[in-house]
């Protein structure tokens, strides 16, 4: 089947929540056809290009499903949906319609089992409550309560203001543990270069 594609300046995670702000015909036609099938859309990070006008030059092989869970007309006129991230796919192969819309052929990945958190992610937890307490993160509704390895290296990684390319690394790790020790390292560096700027 083919699959549309959303490709944008950002890198969804599976359960994480994203707000959009829809405005060109190519993507209210293409929510209003997910609406009407029930179904879901890619969304993919932008390597080359831009997120309005004319389809994205160059967009990430590794995308985040993104299913519909809220939509409502916005004060300024533009369709506003929330999504939240499904399921990881692989792009196989690409096209773009007469309309800039992307539609592609995709490889579902497939997730492992649910790893329970242990005592060595405490740290890790207690900074991802810290982030579910900024009124941003908050107005997603993402709270930050999370009981698995999975969810607490998704949510991490989409809220962590780490550059795109440093996402999409995660995104592609299959492990949820491979990704939390990634993570672990970039906040220790992170760390060592603000102690080192003191």
């Amino acid at each position: 089947m083919t699959f549309p594609l959303f490709a944008l300046n950002t890198v969804l995670f599976p359960g994480c929540m994203l707000d959009l702000q829809i405005f060109e015909a190519r993507y209210l036609d293409m929510i209003s056809r997910c609406m009407r099938q029930g179904e879901g859309f890619g969304v993919v990070c932008i390597v080359d290009g831009q997120e309005a006008g004319e389809a994205a030059g160059q967009f990430s092989s590794i995308g985040c499903e993104a299913r519909i869970c809220d939509f409502q007309q916005q004060a300024n006129g533009l369709l506003g949906i929330r999504v939240e991230g499904g399921r990881r796919f692989k792009v196989r192969d690409a096209q773009v319609l007469a309309d800039q819309l992307t539609v592609a052929a995709v490889d579902w990945l497939e997730e492992p089992a649910e790893q329970p958190l242990g005592s060595e992610h405490a740290d890790l937890l207690a900074l991802l409550e810290a982030l579910a307490e900024h009124p941003l993160v908050a107005a997603l509704g993402m709270t930050g309560g999370v009981s698995s390895q999975a969810a607490l290296a998704n949510q991490l990684a989409y809220l962590l203001p780490l550059a795109p390319e440093q996402k999409l690394q995660l995104l592609e790790l299959d492990m949820p543990q491979a990704r939390l020790t990634q993570l672990q390292v970039w906040l220790d560096q992170m760390q060592g270069e603000n102690g080192a700027a003191q």
